[in-house]
């Protein structure tokens, strides 16, 4: 029998102080924080039908640590030019921020190409997956999704009664859309898709993804995580923002955390028919209230410093080249990722891997998908990914 287990018991266990490395990618913060997680009998987290999540139960000295390579973050934020207004906007932190959240929405907006009223602003896209869930689920349903993919979303709604249709990824990691249409039933409220996918890197292609958007949204919302969208090089991933103007019913996230490397600061947003919004607002009276006045200032500006973002592309690209190189040299088997982290089966157990790396100062990700031992280590600077291959051979 598994069990179920809270977050004030994981952080006695020390669990919470690993955040990176096994909770927070799938597990709601917010005001779904405290929900349980579940337990199989190897005393690993139950994400999903696939996958399985390992941790380890010690405290963690996070200063010492010398490679934070676990949470996808962006290691060259925030950008120069957020820094600055957040810098200068610091006096104003006395005050909400409504007048620098309009300029935002509004600059927002235009870069989109649609009306402000397409868009809702949050504090990271996290908020705005809780937000859509407690809104589209509160009397119950279901939803539609991939798995292995990104979780949040799916935990709310099932905390709060709705049931999961989790379809299986194809063999090459993409969304089998296929069969996630033939899912869809007179209960189903909303399809999600993760597009660079989290945790497996791949993407679904923007023509297969139009086609079945603009089918299917005739009957379902269907959501559109883009968190990892502005990290592409070498795929054809267009955003589906565009839908909006047909009028399609979609829902697009994307995020300041991961291009812009402002994780911390908790800015993000979707853009969907403001309809779509209204019955969201509903719910959960949402929109960027919870945005500070800083990190409005700081997304303002990060918004126009283009070469920080160009560089966190090329930057993140050479990092997982150098990666690539020497997974395959050590004869692991990657698969090829369109976002900031790189995910590969390992040739031992992932609470062994886990345990091994946190022993070197090193905070990445274990997971079994299928029963098979994983490591998804998230692209670092160029010195973290040396550190992290020279581990990594240390222990092959």
């Amino acid at each position: 029998m598994g069990q179920n287990i809270d977050r004030r018991s994981l952080l006695k266990s020390g669990f919470a102080s690993l955040g990176a490395l096994a909770v927070l990618p799938f597990i709601s913060e917010g005001a779904f924080a405290e929900t349980p997680m579940r337990l199989d009998n190897a005393n690993r987290i139950v994400y999903s039908p696939m996958v399985r999540g390992h941790y380890i139960e010690r405290e963690l000295d996070m200063p010492k640590m010398v490679a934070r390579i676990g949470s996808n973050e962006n290691p060259y934020g925030p950008p120069p030019m957020a820094r600055k207004a957040i810098a200068e906007t610091i006096e104003k932190g006395n005050r909400y921020g409504r007048t620098e959240l309009k300029a935002l929405t509004d600059k927002i907006a235009v870069k989109e190409g649609v009306d402000p009223n397409y868009i809702m602003m949050g504090s990271g896209s996290g908020d705005l997956l809780e937000k859509t869930a407690l809104a589209m689920f509160k009397d119950g349903g279901n939803i539609v999704s991939a798995d292995p993919t990104y979780m949040s979303l799916i935990r709310v709604a099932e905390s709060i009664g709705a049931t999961w249709k989790p379809i299986p990824c194809k063999s090459d990691w993409s969304h089998d859309l296929d069969a996630m249409e033939k899912a869809i039933d007179k209960d189903t409220k909303l399809v999600y898709i993760c597009n660079p996918n989290n945790p497996m890197g791949a993407v679904t292609s923007t023509k297969a993804l139009v086609d079945f958007c603009s089918r299917v949204s005739e009957k379902v919302p269907i959501f559109i995580d883009e968190a990892y969208i502005e990290l592409v090089e070498g795929a054809d991933n267009k955003s589906m923002v565009f839908l909006l103007k047909d009028k399609k019913n979609v829902i697009i996230a994307r995020t300041f955390s991961k291009i812009m490397g402002m994780a911390g600061l908790r800015v993000g947003y979707i853009a969907a028919l403001p309809a779509t919004l209204d019955t969201i607002r509903k719910t959960t009276k949402g929109g960027g209230g919870g945005i500070p006045v800083t990190s409005a200032a700081g997304a303002l500006a990060a918004m126009d410093d283009v070469e920080f973002q160009n560089m966190t592309r090329k930057l993140n690209t050479e990092a997982k080249t150098y990666l690539y190189e020497n997974l395959t040299a050590m004869g692991y088997k990657y698969v090829p990722s369109f976002t900031n982290f790189v995910i590969f089966p390992i040739n031992m157990s992932g609470k062994e891997l886990l345990s091994k790396m946190v022993d070197k100062g090193i905070m990445v990700r274990t997971l079994d998908i299928n029963d098979k031992p994983w490591c998804r280590v998230s692209i670092g600077t160029k010195d973290e990914m040396k550190i992290f291959v020279t581990a990594l051979q240390t222990f092959s």
